[in-house]
């Protein structure tokens, strides 16, 4: 088999094939790829947890890692990612900040995960980069991904007190009130849920179509109202990702309560702050993951 490429770049090479005495001629169409590594990470990690019976569960959680994103050596973005396929998520970004215009003007991706970073050079690089990068509007989707940085340097100091308790039923009397409470997702579903408690009393609940946005609202009608958080509970009704642990730590609050489940950076963010964080509460299920000290069980059921 012989073969020839027409142009310095990646385009369609023309083909001769020699079986036995017949003679074939091809022309293959072979799109151009920028170099890529291929770096995909695992997508699930395995934790234990207790469920209501007591019992330990070897559970999957999902994994999340920051992907410091560099364009020709200029810092973009951090994005949180599960990580099964880095280079494509670039690409993607790129292509959907309309930071480039084609694939052809990607030159490589190169991701390194033990820097967290993925480097992309160009072939002429971005046309006004500071202009596009300062059109960028933080969409209300669940996950923006673009705070990591200087949050992980404070987050670092943060250890949440030892001295509060929920009981097991107090936390069924919580999940009891969410599941009463008169909601927009009952009228028209599209939007995340987000409530600060005491005990089981619902002291605020706040809805958005992102749920970052509902967490923000009710940090900032924390601040308004002088409310501390050293004895709430924060219930969502989003997953625990970092972003999630993160804020719900700065506000002070040791207890984090989602109907849904966690990745594995939140899981061990919420480790290193010693916040107690149950997932998949639903009814009278639930998985404890983190801060097992806060949670005092009732008599295990029959």
């Amino acid at each position: 088999m012989k073969s020839e490429t027409l142009e310095q770049r990646d385009l369609p090479i023309a083909v001769t094939f020699h079986v036995s005495r017949f003679t074939f001629h091809a022309f293959l169409d072979t799109p151009y790829r920028p170099r890529l590594t291929n770096a995909g990470r695992a997508a699930t990690f395995v934790v234990d947890a207790f469920n209501e019976r007591g019992e330990r569960l070897p559970t999957p959680i999902a994994g999340e890692h920051p992907l410091t994103l560099y364009v020709d050596k200029r810092e973009i973005v951090t994005l949180m990612t599960l990580g099964q396929a880095p280079e494509a998520l670039v690409i993607g970004y790129l292509r959907n900040q309309r930071l480039v215009s084609n694939i052809e003007d990607i030159f490589s991706v190169q991701v390194d995960w033990e820097v967290n970073a993925a480097a992309v050079t160009t072939r002429a690089g971005i046309e006004d980069l500071d202009g596009k990068l300062e059109k960028r509007t933080v969409t209300t989707g669940c996950g923006q991904g673009t705070v990591f940085g200087d949050v992980m340097e404070e987050i670092e100091k943060v250890r949440l007190t030892d001295d509060v308790r929920i009981t097991e039923a107090t936390f069924y009397g919580l999940i009891d009130n969410v599941r009463r409470y008169e909601t927009i997702y009952k009228q028209a579903g599209a939007v995340h849920g987000c409530a600060l408690a005491r005990g089981p009393e619902i002291l605020m609940f706040v809805e958005d179509v992102g749920r970052h946005n509902a967490v923000d609202a009710i940090a900032g009608q924390m601040w308004l109202d002088r409310i501390e958080g050293a004895d709430k509970i924060f219930y969502t009704t989003g997953r625990l990702t970092s972003e999630m642990v993160i804020k719900c730590a700065q506000m002070g609050i040791p207890i984090l309560v989602s109907r849904s489940g966690l990745t594995e950076m939140g899981y061990r963010i919420a480790q290193q702050v010693n916040l107690t964080m149950l997932g998949r509460a639903t009814g009278k299920h639930y998985l404890l993951f983190t801060g097992h000290r806060r949670f005092v069980k009732s008599a295990v059921p029959a």
